[in-house]
Parts: C-alpha cells; sequence; structure tokens
C-alpha cells in the first residue's frame, strides 16, 4: 500500500512538473475535455435533479411539522453546494472516466506500447498522464457547479409541487439565497478540484502498472474505480474539516 502510495505521488509530482507542455499536448487535452465533461453532462445534471429532489421530498414534511418549512431551501443548497453534488458526482466521474484512463493505459501498458513510446524518446508522462490530469481538473468543478444548480433546481420543484411541502419558488429560492453564499459553492468547487486529482492519479497509475493480459487490464480498472471511491470519502471527511477551521 505505502508502496503504491508513493509511486503515485512520484507521479503527480511529474505531472505537475510536465505542465509546461500543455500547449504542445493542447489537442489531446482538449480531446479528454470533451470526453469528460460533454459526454458526462447529461448524466450529472440527471443525477443531481434528483438528489436534491430527494433532499427535499425526505426534509420537507418533517420540516413542515416543525413550522420551518420556509428553511427548506437553505438545507437543500447547503446540502447540495457542500457535499453532495462534489462527492456524487466525483463518485460518478470516477466510475464512468476513471475506468476508462485505467483501461486505455493498462491496454497499451500490456501491449508494450507506453515501451514503444519510452523507446522513440517520448515521456509516457507527457503524452498519456498530463492530457487526462489537465482534463479532469478542469471539467470536473465545471461539471459540480452545473451540478449544483440541477440539485437546487429539482429541490424548488419537489417543493412546490408537494402537497405534504407546499413552498414556493419564491420562497424556496428567498431562502436558498439568504443562507448560501458564495464560500458554500466555493469549497465545493475546491473539493472537486481535489476528487479530481485524486481519480486521475489513481487512475493513470492502476494502467501504467497494468500487467498480465486482459485479466489484468480487468484487475486494474476494478482497482482504479474502487480506489478512488474509497479516497474520495475519505479525503471528503479531511477537506470538511480542514474547510470548517479556515470558516472559524
Amino acid at each position: 500500500m505505502f508502496h503504491n502510495i508513493g509511486e503515485m505521488l512520484v507521479l503527480f509530482w511529474r505531472t505537475i512538473r510536465a505542465w509546461r507542455n500543455c500547449w504542445s499536448q493542447r489537442r489531446k487535452i482538449l480531446d479528454q475535455m470533451f470526453e469528460i465533461g460533454n459526454a458526462s453532462l447529461l448524466m450529472a445534471c440527471v443525477l443531481s435533479l434528483f438528489l436534491g429532489g430527494v433532499i427535499a421530498l425526505q426534509s420537507g414534511p418533517v420540516l413542515r411539522d416543525r413550522g420551518l418549512v420556509s428553511l427548506l431551501g437553505g438545507l437543500v443548497g447547503l446540502s447540495v453546494a457542500k457535499e453532495l453534488a462534489p462527492v456524487m458526482i466525483s463518485v460518478l466521474i470516477a466510475g464512468r472516466i476513471g475506468s476508462s484512463m485505467a483501461a486505455e493505459i493498462g491496454s497499451m501498458k500490456v501491449y508494450q506500447e507506453v515501451d514503444a513510446l519510452r523507446t522513440m524518446n517520448i515521456n509516457p508522462t507527457h503524452y498519456l498522464v498530463l492530457p487526462r490530469m489537465v482534463g479532469i481538473l478542469v471539467m470536473l468543478p465545471l461539471l459540480v457547479v452545473l451540478a449544483v444548480l440541477s440539485g437546487w433546481f429539482g429541490g424548488a420543484l419537489v417543493a412546490a409541487n408537494n402537497a405534504e411541502i407546499a413552498l414556493s419558488f419564491d420562497g424556496y429560492f428567498n431562502n436558498l439565497r439568504q443562507v448560501v453564499d458564495v464560500n458554500d459553492v466555493l469549497s465545493g468547487l475546491c473539493k472537486s478540484v481535489a476528487f479530481a486529482a485524486v481519480i486521475g492519479v489513481v487512475s493513470c497509475h492502476q494502467g501504467l502498472i497494468t500487467q498480465g493480459g486482459p485479466r489484468g487490464i480487468g484487475r486494474s480498472v476494478t482497482k482504479a474505480v474502487v480506489n478512488s471511491i474509497v479516497l474520495i470519502l475519505i479525503l471528503d471527511y479531511f477537506l470538511t474539516r480542514l474547510l470548517m477551521i479556515f470558516d472559524r
């Protein structure tokens, strides 16, 4: 475990040092941004729309029984912006994009294409890892922003159309504006950047250490997804604690 962690940290550091080569890899970076962003946009918005709706559906009747239904907008707004949208969209991207990264690079490693790159004096970190890291670091926060908006709208739809809640759009969004500020959204975006780095590093590392043919590729894909999700949830706790300290 510690050996793998050390290798991932080294890979992350080498990728940071290779960022001056972004312009020469711009076409591959744009391809990765399209694959990560555009192809995942609909799923992210639909997921967050129903996520906000579920929070409103569960919390609305409880708040109404206590005479606090007017606070539903702030509850949904904070939950989606600070926690649920960054975590759930990151898990979605880990399953969809992280597995793809591990499979692509793992296939190249198994069939000796990575060795061929080294033979041609092409650094695999610059050619394979850098475009994927830049793509996911740029697009995941943008997906989280759209997911936050979708989640807020989903909560408003449920609040306005559920007879047990009966909270108007104006009342919902007025409370949301009073409770949620820019710092709450920025905290979620900070988390999404950290989660994007985790997904990129773990997935690319698993691809680069793949061995054993097609079965090895399958194991690498599984490890990339599982390790990314576990690290996202662990990192979420520590980032939340750190952000709470800064808010004081």
